[in-house]
């Protein structure tokens, strides 16, 4: 088995499917392999300490898609492939849905989140929950990313106590890039996805808001949440990407896509950087260490090489609104959730939330609940006048003032950034992001390419970032000891 698990370390799903196909494999053994690897440096080893929650019922579900596949065939490419979800989406099983609290650590969801759905008809296992930066990260203001009260501090595997595991879906991140499962689903609100994919090395979507259902995700924004995957290749990015896609009456914001994709494989194109025009805001990369610098510098060069007409600097704002938004909207968002869990959870709103953190502070509040009280504040109602000014102002600084209006103004393809640098203003406007590997410093820290776009352009973004992964190969898995 340990043989195994170092052949399979980097594995990809067409791989795998290959594997299984041939009866070279099974999903069960797959299966076993991801647990093995958990059990060796989850808890121990290095401690990383990514996933939260195995999922009990996880061999049975590969052993049953095992035998589907030979009765019927593979439903498709997830066939028999283990999943993780970051623990603020919904699964109706003998799995808890907790965002890391602990006020939440008894609670089973009832009903699958609409992507769970998707995910478990596609065939996927989902073998167990990842740790998360607690309430995705809107609790507090100095909490560490990767920490939550119910789970602990997630490690990064490039470097355990070093390196910034990133946040909030710190887990997932740091899960697939430990090898902990062959991808997982993240959540964002502001850079959630983006930070932890690219501090470990992965490639993350953060899809335009509406193309993923939000039904039966722990909210923070309504106006900004999105869920979407991590990987660690872009193959894999698209794949797990187009079984997500789907209208659901439940959630207004998916009637807004023009057209669903249910297949983003073919815009894995190795010329997708040819002809294309892509800007750079030198306004957002600056702060950044000098090493870190020249990783960009270097990729930029690539991408020319590679086809692209690099627009170089182009004008972006980066005085965007204060978050009163995201305060607002989490009260109203929250308690909408809360308010339909079963009577014997010992909270139902955010102000039962404080109440329970205060009683049990000695667990809860090793980093205090700033953020929770500030947001109890507002009335969840959502009709303040400094709510509904700053949402507008949002969408005209993000959208006709910032992205919208750059793209137009250079008629670009795409605009690049480093990490999760341009993940505020992509955020506020809806807008999609795919991060890539780039490199790393001397010390071996992770960097990321990052290319946005406009609303429901992620097949364009999935082939930029397909051309540039394919021409450079940056990714090298962590050595865990």
């Amino acid at each position: 088995m340990t043989t195994k698990i170092i052949e399979l370390a980097e594995a990809t799903i067409d791989d795998i499917q290959k594997n299984m196909e041939s009866g070279e494999l099974t999903s069960k053994e797959l299966t076993m392999l991801y647990l093995q690897q958990i059990a060796s440096y989850n808890h121990q080893g290095p401690k990383i300490n990514a996933v939260l929650e195995v999922n009990p019922d996880a061999l049975h579900i590969a052993e049953a898609l095992d035998i589907e596949r030979n009765q019927k065939g593979a439903r498709g490419p997830l066939h028999g492939i283990p999943i993780l979800l970051k623990d603020n989406i919904d699964t109706a099983d003998k799995t808890h849905t907790t965002a890391g609290s602990i006020a939440l650590k008894d609670h089973y969801a009832e009903e699958d989140a609409f992507i769970t759905k998707k995910l478990r008809e596609a065939g996927a296992v989902i073998l167990g929950k990842a740790n998360l930066t607690e309430w995705a990260n809107f609790m507090t203001v100095d909490m560490p990313n990767g920490y939550s009260s119910h789970g602990g501090q997630v490690l990064n595997p490039y470097g355990p106590g070093k390196f910034d595991v990133g946040g909030s879906s710190s887990g997932p991140g740091a899960a697939i890039a430990a090898n902990f499962a062959l991808g997982a689903i993240g959540t964002e609100t502001s850079g959630s996805i983006l930070s932890p994919a690219s501090s470990n090395s992965l490639v993350g979507i953060k899809p335009t808001v509406g193309l993923l259902s939000r039904t039966g995700i722990i909210p923070i924004a309504n106006s900004q949440d999105t869920a979407g995957p991590m990987t660690r290749t872009v193959t894999d990015a698209a794949i797990l990407l187009g079984a997500l896609t789907g209208q659901d009456a439940q959630d207004p914001a998916t009637a807004m896509n023009p057209e669903i994709i249910t297949d983003y494989t073919p815009y894995l194109n190795e010329n997708g950087l040819q002809h294309t025009r892509l800007g750079v805001s030198r306004d957002y990369l600056k702060g950044l260490p000098e090493e870190e610098l020249d990783i960009v510098n270097k990729a930029l060069l690539d991408m020319a090489k590679l086809g692209a007409t690099i627009i170089d600097p182009i004008e972006l704002p980066t005085k965007l609104p204060n978050p009163t938004v995201l305060f607002h909207e989490f009260k109203s968002g929250l308690n909408a959730y809360l308010s339909k869990l079963p009577t014997k959870s010992p909270v139902h709103s955010l102000l039962d939330v404080i109440n329970y953190n205060q009683v049990h502070a000695k667990d809860a509040l090793k980093y205090g609940q700033e953020v929770l009280l500030d947001s109890e504040k507002k009335s969840g109602t959502l009709t303040e006048a400094e709510y509904i000014t700053d949402r507008l102002e949002d969408i005209r600084t993000s959208q006709d003032e910032g992205i919208d209006l750059a793209v137009k103004q250079h008629s670009l393809d795409a605009l690049v950034f480093v990490n999760n640098y341009g993940a505020g203003i992509a955020a506020k406007a809806g807008y999609p992001s795919i991060t890539v590997p780039a490199g790393y410093t001397s010390e071996g820290k992770p960097v990321g390419i990052t290319f946005t776009g406009t609303q429901f352009t992620e097949a364009k973004l999935i082939e930029l970032a397909f051309a540039y992964e394919q021409a450079t190969e940056h990714r090298r898995a962590p050595k865990l000891t």
